[in-house]
């Protein structure tokens, strides 16, 4: 850090940010949540409690006229035992909504996952570090810095070398939606290339990303989450994770898929809700789960391990999971005008899949994120749309 500037220290607080929906305070600093204290004491495994703490779609959101910004962060980064770690987590910073910087924050944390299977995983403890973005306009300026959305990150301290304030309400409906690690944004290179950031950046409504790698579940503490959580526009999609993770059969689905949506509907009884199924999967079109890694070759894949023959006995595959979706949406419509389905094929089907495969059998890769965010805010947001009120 230079010492010919004049720095303001800003205190991180909830007013500077967006797309959370609870703050821990750290030794270190402050975490942003994306399931609030609640629903994290019955979060059954690590791999929520560590996808909910990565902070896919929150942003610091501030006003100010420094032409440098620094922010002090701890990340606590994932690696596979085996593979060669990945690339540092990258810092988009946008100024008034156009990219203007991006920037990685080396050391940190490093958690090393041992087994695939388990998610059984080992701390190796390491040192803060800072974003640095240099080269902003000299003007006043609306300023978001979105945060790496695999890497948890424990905000320490804002420095920028003019005053910074946190900026106004948008007056932009906030849209929440939920889903699974494709929402979260694996395989995405930065946190503004995900999905759900390009839809809501086209749409030009304010994200809260519920994304949940491996864990789009029904929980039904998620269920109570979106229910507590403000939010003017609501999509949910299901059905990945309950066929890849093998956790139930076609008999307990639908039951799940009423419950859940019931819960939801306690807090937001007209909000208008979209239920989106799944994108093309093609090693889970038709198998049943549960889904396993494959290293074949030394690059991770995943493939199917269910036998086909089981759907008779109620086994789950995407292709079952889309015909009861559209059943129950059908049935529910008829008292809930403002209950919506989306075949999610149509975000990302098999003309997508042609042009942009998934990379490892399962995760859309930089190119299929935004194609499949421009198809949704297309077909939610875009005029006739279930969500078009979000354009306004």
């Amino acid at each position: 850090m230079s010492t010919t500037q004049h720095w303001t220290t800003t205190p991180v607080t909830a007013d500077l940010l967006r797309g959370f929906l609870d703050l821990e305070r750290t030794e270190h600093g402050l975490l942003p949540h994306r399931l609030p204290a609640r629903a994290r004491r019955q979060i059954p495994d690590d791999q929520l409690a560590v996808a909910e703490a990565q902070p896919s779609g929150v942003r610091l959101v501030f006003r100010t006229r420094a032409t440098t910004v620094e922010l002090d962060t701890l990340p606590t980064k994932r690696v596979y035992q085996g593979f060669p770690p990945p690339a540092d987590g990258v810092y988009d910073l946008l100024v008034d909504g156009h990219l203007a910087g991006r920037a990685t924050v080396p050391g940190g944390n490093v958690r090393t996952i041992v087994d695939m299977v388990t998610q059984a995983a080992e701390l190796t403890e390491g040192p803060p570090g800072t974003a640095r973005f240099t080269g902003l306009p000299a003007r006043d300026k609306h300023v978001e810095i979105w945060l790496p959305h695999t890497e948890i990150t424990e905000l320490i301290a804002l420095r920028t070398d003019a005053p910074v304030e946190p900026a106004p309400d948008s007056g932009r409906d906030v849209w929440l939606h939920h889903g699974s690690s494709i929402s979260h944004g694996s395989n995405a290179t930065h946190p503004t290339g995900v999905w759900p950031a390009v839809a809501a950046s086209l749409g030009g409504v304010e994200l809260v990303n519920l994304g949940f790698s491996g864990s789009a579940l029904l929980d039904p503490f998620t269920a109570r989450a979106i229910r507590d959580t403000p939010a003017d526009l609501i999509s949910l999609k299901i059905g990945i994770n309950v066929v890849n993770a093998d956790v139930m059969r076609l008999r307990a689905f639908g039951p799940a898929v009423d419950g859940f949506l019931d819960t939801v509907r306690e807090g937001h009884p007209t909000t208008p809700l979209l239920v989106v199924s799944a994108v093309l999967c093609p090693v889970q079109e038709d198998t049943p789960g549960p889904l396993a890694p494959d290293f074949d070759g030394g690059t991770l894949r995943f493939r199917a391990t269910g036998d086909p023959a089981e759907r008779a006995a109620g086994r789950l595959t995407l292709n079952i999971i889309r015909a009861e979706l559209a059943r129950i949406v059908a049935r529910r419509a008829a008292d809930d005008p403002h209950l919506h389905y989306l075949d999610g094929r149509e975000l990302y089907g098999e003309k997508d899949h042609a042009e942009f495969p998934l990379p490892d059998g399962v995760h859309p890769g930089p190119e299929g994120h935004r194609r499949i965010g421009e198809n949704f805010a297309r077909l939610a947001f875009g005029a006739g749309g279930p969500l078009a009120t979000g354009t306004g």
